[in-house]
């Protein structure tokens, strides 16, 4: 059987760590990104794509007819979403919609595979428990409400005999992740600190949350795990990626701080605290396990310490 995935957001932070290990799989891959890529070199195939247009998106699908659809692509920023709503909901949800017709129009067996986000669940957060795929959706920002919204869509394609499943990841770091998130932000201004390009003082947000943090390589085992699902009956076709651990992003920091040898003063900046903010953010990951045996693998120490030295070089 043919296995060609077609991966959006490819130059994104996930895709980059994405693209190797489906390849390593025996996957064929075309790769589709916003920008015109360099990536030609690679053993995956390369297309430019913007996907607020329709008529491309069709075309493009048309010519590759995947097996299999990820659909990373999208615009994640908080901070964005609220400076640019419109435009937030016209990528993660109407880019989402050209998809999603696209391949019921030229490839309708392919397994659609949608990234979400654990966002979605917003206020529920405030209950301060592990959060399963059942829990009520409250989103709190409009980047969580556009990704719920395009669940609502996709399970409406689910209903008329598409396959696939939808992911909602927590946390996710490693190397190259964008500094607008927190551990890239601390790592950043450890290594800025250490060659002497800024004065020993971490500005920082809310220290007290506690979220679930998982090495990008896990999240990106976890989005293959569900690949695999293709030929399985599911009934339940929404699953977290997280670790189940809860941890301060104090403690976050701290791991971070050890690493250096430099004395590193923390300072509380009020640009850094969302309005938002809730206490406690962890997820239930018992549905993927149960059903494709993933769980994490990745120690975080080991995580941040491959941030922070990735943040070394750039520096």
């Amino acid at each position: 059987m043919n296995q060609h995935v077609f991966l959006t957001g490819a130059c994104g932070f996930v895709g980059k760590v994405l693209l190797p290990i489906l390849l390593a799989k025996g996957y064929r891959v075309t790769c589709a990104s916003r920008l015109a890529s360099s990536h030609a070199g690679s053993a995956a195939e390369w297309v430019t794509l913007d996907i607020n247009d329709a008529k491309a998106v069709s075309c493009v699908i048309e010519q590759v007819k995947p097996s299999h659809v990820i659909h990373l692509a999208a615009q994640s920023h908080v901070p964005t979403s609220f400076r640019e709503p419109a435009q937030t909901w016209q990528t993660n949800v109407m880019g989402t919609l050209h998809l999603l017709e696209a391949v019921k129009t030229h490839c309708s067996e392919a397994f659609f595979l949608f990234v979400s986000s654990s966002e979605v669940y917003g206020e529920f957060f405030k209950a301060a428990e592990l959060t399963a795929e059942s829990a009520d959706c409250k989103p709190m920002n409009p980047y969580a409400a556009s990704k719920r919204a395009a669940e609502l869509a996709i399970e409406q394609y689910f209903r008329q005999g598409l396959a696939g499943a939808i992911a909602r990841p927590f946390n996710h770091i490693g190397a190259g992740q964008s500094p607008e998130f927190v551990s890239a932000s601390f790592a950043r201004q450890i290594a800025a600190i250490e060659a002497g390009k800024q004065k020993p003082i971490l500005q920082v947000g809310n220290l007290d949350a506690q979220r679930d943090f998982l090495d990008v390589r896990d999240v990106c085992n976890a989005y293959v795990a569900l690949l695999e699902l293709k030929t399985v009956d599911i009934e339940d076709r929404i699953f977290n990626i997280a670790s189940g651990q809860p941890r301060r992003i104090d403690d976050v920091l701290k791991l971070l701080l050890q690493q250096s040898s430099q004395e590193i003063a923390v300072e509380l900046d009020p640009e850094r605290m969302r309005p938002s903010d809730i206490p406690l953010a962890a997820g239930d990951c018992t549905r993927i396990h149960s059903l494709t045996g993933w769980q994490p693998s990745y120690d975080l120490s080991n995580t941040l310490a491959e941030l922070l030295g990735h943040w070394r070089e750039q520096v």
